[in-house]
This record gives structure tokens, sequence and C-alpha cells, in this order.
């Protein structure tokens, strides 16, 4: 059953069961001046429109991405070719720099071809696998949030991703929404700087 919930003015979360992961995952409906924007998006709730981008934050989190004929697809150069074995066609390609829908930014991280998003108006810094919420598995543990697996990384460190995620330490953040666990919906930057320490 999809539940969703309005996070920020303009930002939607919702979960909904994914079946290779046998848990609930996040999704994220962000309404920009470009259009909807949903991102990571698995069953989108009824009744919601049809988007106008679709932003990816890892080749894993393809998703519903190819049912909902969107015309922009947005994901890592990297992902792409993965992707495309997924059934989904990348129009956009996210580039270091690149504008994105809705003033919308990426950020690269020491995980391949993972990217994540920063959101200005709700900020909110959006993750995929990088980082995990509360009560997300594997080794689900109470802390807000904590670094993936280091075998989730291939031949980066944990060391790595942290200095790869240091720059979001810059920004006013607010909220860290994860895909999986529970997102951090108030002081974002101190449970960021917390987890990059």
């Amino acid at each position: 059953m999809t539940r969703i919930s309005d996070v920020a003015p303009g930002l939607r979360r919702w979960t909904a069961l994914h079946e290779e992961w046998r848990e609930e995952v996040a999704s994220l409906a962000v309404d920009t001046e470009d259009g909807l924007v949903l991102i990571d998006p698995i069953d989108p709730p009824r009744g919601m429109a049809r988007p106008d981008h679709v932003l990816l934050t890892v080749f894993w989190h393809g998703r519903s991405a190819a049912e909902l004929g969107t015309p922009h697809v947005w994901a890592s150069r990297r992902a792409v070719r993965r992707l495309q074995n997924r059934g989904i066609e990348v129009t956009d390609t996210v580039e270091n720099g690149a504008a994105l829908p809705g003033g919308i930014r990426a950020f690269p991280t020491a995980r391949e071809s993972e990217i994540v998003y920063w959101l200005p108006d709700q900020k909110a810094v959006v993750v995929g696998d990088v980082l995990l919420g509360a009560g997300a598995k594997p080794r689900a543990t109470p802390d807000p949030l904590r670094l993936c697996p280091q075998r989730w990384l291939g031949k980066s460190s944990l060391d790595d991703l942290r200095r790869s995620l240091r720059p979001l330490l810059d920004l006013p953040v607010q909220r860290v929404l994860v895909s999986h666990g529970q997102p951090v919906l108030r002081a974002g930057k101190r449970a960021l700087t917390k987890v990059l320490a």
C-alpha cells in the first residue's frame, strides 16, 4: 500500500513495497517551476499527475521510471548503460554543475554511478543508497543516518564516501530524505555532520 505525506511546501514523499528488497522504499515528488519532478519513483500514488521529469540517484532505483512515460529521465552518465539494461531510457545525463529542473543540484559520490540531489527550495538533501535512515536494513540501527555498508561501494572506501559527501555540509540542510529507512525531517545538518565525522 502506498503512503504519501507532505514533507515541505511543494515536496511529497511516499513509500511502497519493493518486491526484491522486501521492504518499503521511498520516492519523492517535487513541484517546480519546470513541472513535476519525481525522484526514484516506485508505484506513484493514484491521481498523481504524469511527471515532466524523473531524476534517478542510482541505477538500482530505476523502479517505475520506464512505465511513467515522462519526457525527461535524468541519471548519472555512468548509470546509463545499466539503466538501459533494465529497460529505462535516459534522455538527459547529469553532469557536474549541470542545470537541473527547478534549480535542483546534483553532487557526485564515491559510489560508482550514484549521485545525491539538493532541493534548494525545501533545504533537503535526497540520497539513494549511500546514506540509510533509522530502521533500514541491513543491520538496522536507531541512528538517524548511517553510511551504507562498505561492500556496496566497490573499490571506494567509507572514507572516500565521507569525503565525497562533505560538500553537502556547505549547504543550509534541514532535511535528509533517504530511500531506505526513516527520513531526517529536522536538524538534518546535525545528523549529516555526525555521520560524516
